[in-house]
């Protein structure tokens, strides 16, 4: 009878420790959206599928002096270096939440002397019991124990193994994070050295104007002495070498300073750059291909990192709810005991052993566990949005720069052929200034209106080369 009552104690506790863990709170629950538009806006084929990112960077840029610097940078960087050591910090959770659904066995040895005071309970009640002839208990009594023990959280509700799954997907997401850093390290080398080669053609430029309008001051004083042109012409004249001088110093500060900015990428002490910039006017951009804007869900390595973080935080809610739940843990424990260390190895005797369950469920004040699941679904709702809006950013990146390289394309031809007619003015202006027909003004602007065509020429190529590098990245390509 008394059994029976025990028994049923202990089923009544049990339903209720069920009917208290299975409710638990509703929550808003948002599915992220995977829909992108059909293809790209404008673009020539919208059903091509190839895909420039695909493409490995050695292949998509072949100057050889850029890919030594994009190599030292991914050997060097210390950004780069300081993402790989978080990536290893990620990998060594997933292992910590790997044991923790394992039992947990230890090894271990005590030792204890015990003197018991005789008015109190113990030492008042305790008995002398004769060990051996002539010997009473032991006053202080030590205490011997060695053994091993065990203790297991039975993962009833998969609360540990989603825990495990949770910072494995974190993991990847950490090593996506890297491949996106790479992606636009590269690019940023990319963009930095082709400016830097625009920048030594401006240079050029600068020091040949110099010497065209050097040269031309010469003249225009000759021409003072001769009563030609007054002093204003011969000022006016030595106020634009000296404009073209200071715009001379001010580009070879900005070449000084880009040249830095790639070594402080390559994770290097300033030095030389290797460049020819001659060959800039050779470079050609790239023709990209740009697929179909679902191949950035694949591509893009910043989707797919918050896709990972998307799914790790859902696996987030599942454990924050399996915490209303009964939890199941088993410890145990075997070894040797006994007051003196020859009595250890006396066994039967001196063994001991152990073995223990524990069954428990939140009943009341569940504020703090409520908490952490209305916390773990907020987090969920989160990597919702910051997923929907790196699809939508990664599609407005790939369209803006195809759209800018057929403006871009455009451009250039107009510059190319507003160089040309100003190269061609400027020869006539100096053949009508020297003829006296024509006012040294016009010559002056000319000269200006022709070295800023051509300084608007190499930058639109520059933008072109970026523009290039640019839909190159935003399409997912360079961390291969």
């Amino acid at each position: 009878m008394l059994k029976k009552r025990i028994y049923q104690s202990l089923s009544a506790a049990g339903l209720l420790l069920a009917m208290a863990g299975c409710a638990t709170p509703a929550l808003v629950e948002r599915t992220a959206s995977r829909n992108v538009p059909a293809s790209y806006i404008n673009t020539a084929n919208a059903q091509d599928t190839a895909s420039s990112a695909r493409v490995q960077w050695k292949q998509f840029f072949t100057d050889p002096n850029l890919t030594v610097i994009i190599e030292t940078a991914l050997q060097n960087n210390q950004e780069l270096n300081i993402t790989l050591q978080e990536i290893e910090i990620a990998r060594n959770e997933v292992r910590a939440r790997k044991g923790e659904y394992l039992p947990f066995v230890g090894l271990g040895a005590r030792a204890d002397v015990d003197k018991v005071g005789r008015y109190t309970i113990q030492g008042a009640t305790e008995e002398n019991v004769d060990i051996k002839e002539d010997r009473h208990t032991p006053d202080p009594l030590t205490n011997l124990q060695v053994g091993a023990f065990a203790h297991w959280e039975v993962d009833i509700w998969h609360k540990l193994r989603n825990a495990r799954k949770a910072a494995a997907l974190r993991y990847l997401a950490t090593v996506e994070g890297k491949n996106f850093m790479v992606t636009n390290l590269v690019s940023e080398i990319a963009n930095s050295y082709y400016e830097l080669l625009a920048l030594d053609n401006q240079l050029a430029i600068l020091k040949q104007n110099l010497e065209i309008q050097t040269n031309a001051l010469e003249i225009v004083k000759l021409q003072k002495e001769s009563a030609r042109v007054t002093e204003l012409a011969v000022k006016r004249f030595e106020a634009q070498v000296q404009h073209t001088r200071a715009l001379q110093f001010g580009i070879q500060q900005r070449i000084v300073e880009t040249e830095n900015r790639l070594n402080y990428l390559a994770g290097r002490y300033p030095q030389p750059i290797m460049r020819d910039y001659r060959s800039f006017g050779d470079l050609v951009p790239k023709a990209i291909q740009a697929g179909l804007p679902a191949q950035l869900l694949s591509n893009r390595p910043d989707i797919r990192q918050a896709e990972q973080n998307l799914a790790a935080n859902k696996l987030d809610v599942q454990v924050a709810r399996a915490n209303f739940y009964p939890s199941l843990a088993i410890s145990g424990g075997v070894g040797l005991e006994a007051f003196k260390p020859s009595l250890l190895v006396s066994t039967p005797e001196s063994m001991l052993y152990s073995l223990g369950a524990d069954l428990a469920a939140p009943l009341v004040n569940r504020n703090g566990i409520k908490a952490l699941y209305y916390s773990a679904n907020a987090r969920q709702l989160q990597t919702v949005y910051q997923y929907e809006k790196t699809v939508l950013n990664a599609y407005i990146e790939v369209n803006n720069q195809l759209s800018s390289i057929n403006n871009l394309a455009s451009s250039y031809d107009a510059k190319q052929k507003e160089v040309a007619a100003l190269n061609e003015s400027i020869n006539i202006s100096n053949t009508l200034f020297k003829s006296a027909r024509a006012d040294y003004m016009e010559v002056l602007l000319t000269q200006r209106d022709a070295l800023e065509s051509k300084f608007d020429l190499i930058e639109t190529k520059m933008q072109q080369l970026n523009a290039s590098v640019n839909v190159y990245r935003a399409l997912g390509g360079g961390w291969q």
